[in-house]
């Protein structure tokens, strides 16, 4: 046993340390509370080192199939291709992962599976949105519906496959144009890096084929605005959130910190909302 498991420290993992990874080892590095930095995965170590030589405590630099021996935690901060060899490693060996790319647990949904025969626990936090308490909640009676419509500015959307793929033309936009309307799932697969916070409320409600969603590029707005509609037996409810992109036009602020939120919630003396 550990000098830090003695002490009742849970170690903390981060694969990627882009514009939200960075600010997770911030805060774990600063401190929270009966938590430990204890290691990352990088792809480009040298590209990180004078960020890493800034934290008051150097974690280990690690391959991501090793993060799980190395942590009891492994948040996944990287593109959603990787979140199958992120993940795995640290459900198999009984560890929890922290899942930033939603999206990607639709295509490995054995990983579930896998974690609940090993032990394991997959996290997906709030992120971008509100109110999942409140899904979650209505989930425990019947939900009828969920919709979803998201605008992004159009720096945000640039190279989605389903853009890519529809050669649709949205540098030169005046005025706002639908780019998507259907499920969670397929407007995961289209936008990969956009609406990971759809699939996290289909995950909270009614799942990913019945979540219905809409996809706006638009020109008029600087921030990436979120407006959710659910009719359950218990409440009729509406919920809309406006986020500041962070560095990558991809992803709002608020997403680091949502992760940053659920890791204080696993050691805190009082935790606040479902």
């Amino acid at each position: 046993m550990t000098e830090q498991k003695a002490a009742g420290e849970l170690r903390v993992a981060i694969a990627g340390l882009g514009s939200i990874g960075t600010k997770i080892a911030t805060a774990l590095d600063q401190g929270i509370e009966g938590l430990t930095l204890s290691a990352v995965a990088v792809r480009d170590p040298a590209k990180h080192q004078a960020f890493l030589s800034g934290l008051r405590h150097q974690p280990q630099i690690m391959s991501i199939d090793q993060l799980g021996e190395a942590a009891d935690i492994v948040v996944e901060c990287a593109p959603s291709s990787q979140l199958r060899a992120i993940v795995e490693p640290a459900v198999k060996r009984g560890k929890a992962a922290v899942v930033v790319s939603a999206g990607g647990l639709l295509d490995n949904y054995d990983l579930i599976d896998l974690a609940r025969a090993r032990g394991g626990r997959i996290l997906v936090p709030t992120g971008a949105l509100i109110g999942l308490d409140a899904v979650n909640a209505a989930a425990v009676g019947t939900i009828h519906s969920v919709k979803m419509v998201t605008r992004k500015p159009v720096d945000g959307l640039k190279g989605a496959p389903f853009i890519v793929q529809n050669n649709i033309d949205i540098d030169n936009l005046r005025e706002p144009l639908k780019l998507f309307e259907g499920s969670a799932r397929d407007a995961a697969k289209g936008f990969p890096a956009n609406v990971n916070v759809a699939v996290a409320l289909s995950l909270a409600g009614i799942g990913p084929d019945r979540t219905q969603m809409q996809v706006w590029a638009d020109p008029t707005v600087t921030r990436n605005v979120h407006r959710i509609e659910v009719e359950a037996d218990s409440a009729r409810f509406s919920m809309g959130i406006e986020n500041i992109p962070s560095e990558n036009p991809k992803t709002g602020m608020i997403t680091a910190l949502s992760v940053i939120a659920l890791l204080r919630k696993q050691r805190a003396t009082l935790c606040v909302g479902t």
